[in-house]
Order: structure tokens, then sequence, then C-alpha cells
């Protein structure tokens, strides 16, 4: 195959955005050639937008089984990227499908086990892996430059979301319409960063989300968690959307040395002697390890949303190493199904989290939900499929 045939579902805000770049050419060997938008009304825009040889579909089987599509990028509202997955899978299609993978990690699973059984490409659009500090970091920490991890403390709170913001659309900041706040909308991009430069998953987690604190929504809009490593390293993430101004600090401490990343900038403390090595020669009394501060070279650029599907393509062609990988979407949403069921089990929650009894806490939630499918108003801010 020397080009992807890549149809979009879903041409709300992101879903326009993938467009936008893939007709612009940023994205070598890909060719946008479809659109699905169930809304009639939408659909007619949307035609006279594109150029005709984009053919923007409203029926979904119609689209799936039209032929002009080799691969989709899944752009819909969180719960609907399951099904949908599946159903592309089905019809033979590669699949990159924007975050997060699911609501809950029962689902991502069986995205996973549908890709797998089709031997089709599934990735993920978690673009921030893209950034090289964030790659940089990871292989300091993989290469054991930091050393063996220590602590971990997160504070992302420049996640700042208005009133008017969550009331553009019925299904924003619902349990039943979204599957949750700031943990499935804003901070799925850090959650998976979390885990995808440590390598480590926490052995347990112990949160405190607060509902409804700064805005009249249902769902998290503060979270503070704190999680235990089976080598005796923790972590402390931090994120809300209603505080401003907003923080993005990102701090690792492992026996040789810390890494800090603020501002666009990394900052790197190397130990001149692992601080264990040190403690157990020192004889001084007071003393601290020699401290020498590093300039680490960052090389490269963001390439974002374009970079993951420049990857994608280059995967189904030429079988180029995923970056964002599908199994991968399990990782960071444990991260926060985790962090919700502890703070509904007002409890400590071990890894891996019991999957059927977090799908049984959401499943209450949903019931109770103001959000209706039938009444939504999603339309004008995120699109349909």
């Amino acid at each position: 195959m020397n080009e992807v045939r890549i149809g979009i579902i879903g041409v709300g805000n992101m879903g326009s955005s993938h467009a936008n770049y893939l007709l612009k050419g940023s994205v070598d060997k890909a060719r946008l050639t479809a659109l699905l938008e169930k809304d009639e009304q939408r659909s007619e825009v949307l035609k006279g937008k594109f150029p005709d040889n984009v053919t923007v579909f409203t029926d979904r089987k119609a689209f799936f089984e039209s032929g002009l599509v080799d691969a989709v990028i899944i752009a819909t509202p969180h719960y609907d990227h399951v099904e949908i997955a599946k159903e592309a899978f089905a019809h033979g299609l590669h699949v990159l499908c924007e975050k997060p993978a699911g609501v809950y990690t029962k689902q991502v699973r069986e995205m996973n086990e549908a890709a797998k059984k089709s031997g089709k490409v599934f990735s993920l659009m978690y673009n921030q892996r893209t950034n090289p500090m964030y790659q940089k970091l990871r292989d300091l920490i993989q290469s054991g430059e930091l050393g063996e991890i220590r602590r971990i403390n997160w504070i992302i709170t420049d996640w700042y979301r208005s009133q008017s913001y969550y009331d553009s659309g019925s299904w924003r900041a619902t349990w039943a319409g979204e599957g949750g706040g700031v943990l499935i909308n804003q901070c799925p991009h850090n959650l998976d960063l979390w885990q995808w430069m440590t390598g480590m998953m926490p052995k347990r987690i112990r949160a405190f989300c607060n509902f409804g604190k700064y805005r009249n929504i249902e769902v998290e809009d503060e979270v503070t968690a704190y999680a235990e490593y089976e080598n005796g390293a923790t972590a402390v993430f931090i994120t809300t959307t209603g505080e401003a101004p907003g923080t993005n600090r990102l701090e690792v401490a492992g026996d040789r040395g810390k890494v800090v990343i603020e501002n666009g900038q990394m900052d790197f403390w190397r130990l001149r002697v692992p601080e264990p090595e040190f403690n157990r020669e020192y004889k001084g009394g007071f003393g601290t390890p020699e401290c020498w501060k590093v300039e680490v070279p960052i090389v490269g650029k963001e390439t974002a949303h374009p970079g993951i599907t420049q990857n994608f393509v280059r995967k189904i062609v030429d079988g180029e190493a995923l970056l964002a990988p599908g199994e991968d979407g399990v990782k960071g949403l444990e991260l926060s199904n985790a962090m919700h069921l502890s703070t509904w089990l007002d409890d400590w929650v071990e890894f891996p989290v019991n999957e059927e009894l977090y799908l049984e806490h959401l499943q209450k939630r949903i019931k109770t939900s103001t959000f209706k499918e039938s009444t939504a108003t999603v339309l004008d801010v995120e699109g349909t499929y």
C-alpha cells in the first residue's frame, strides 16, 4: 500500500482539525476521502466546506461499506469509541482513536481484542508523546540515568474551563454523556505520559475527587491522588479545571538526581555519586551529595496530532513501530478509573483495578445523570457521527 485513504468519524472540533491538516497534505502518504456525520443539517454544511473528492456520509453502514477508506480516525464522544472501532475492525479497516480510548478499561480491552482478531493497526491520539521533552525524560528514566525512581509529583492545574464551556453541550461533564470530568476529558494525556515515561504502574492509589466543586457539573473538577509503587516510590497527582492561573509542573526524583519540567523547560540536577552510595560512605555528619545541573539536549519538535497520524500511516505502509499503540489505552485509563473508584469507596484501590466493581459504580451514576441522549445538544460543539 503506497497511500492510506482516511475517513473521519465525528467532524466536530477535533474531527475538523484532523480533516484540515490532512487536506493540507501535512501527512505523507495519506489522503482524506470521507467524513461520517449523521446529522443531515451539519452534513450539508460539511459538503460545502470540503472538496468534491471528500465524500460526506450520514449513514454509518454506507460509510463502512463504501470502499472509500482504508483507515478511520474516530473523533466522537467517548462512549461511542468502542463500538465504532469494533465495527471498523470488522470491516477490515485500520483505526486511530481520539483520547481517551474509552470510559472504562473493560471497553478498551474489547477494542484491543477486536484489533488483534482483525490484524489491523490500532493506534491512539496520544499526541503529547511526540513532545521531545517528554521523550527525553522517558529516556532518562528508562535508561537508568535517574537511577531508581523515588518520587513523582505532577501539578497540572492549567486545564481551566469556564461554566460556559460546560454549558456548550448537554453531554459535557456528565456521567452518561462523557463518563467523567477532568480525568476523562482534559487529563488523559497526562495520565498516559505518567505511566509511559516511567514504565511503571502503581501497586495502589488513594484519591480524593471533588465533584462539581467549582462548576455546576456532576463530575469531578478537582482531584488529588497519592500512589505507591512496588519499589517504595510514591507519586502525587493534582489537577483541576477551576483554578487560574494554573500550573504545569512535573518533578521526578530518582536516587541519581532529579528532573523538573515547567514552563516549557527541562532542568536536570544529576548527583555525582548516587544517593545510596553517598549515604553509605559519607562520615561527615551534615552533608549532601555533590550535584551538577546538567544541560540536556532536546532534539526535534513536537509534531502533535499530525505526528501521531503520520506514525499511524507509516505503520500501515512501512511497518514503522507505533508511538501510541492501542494496547497502551488501558494503562492511563486505569489510573483514571482507580481515582474515581478510590473516591467512591473512600478507600485505597489496588492495581490491577477491579473492572467489574468500577463499572458497577459507574452505572449507578449514569442512571442518575442529567444527560439524556434524546435531548443532546452536542452538534454545535463536537459534532456527531
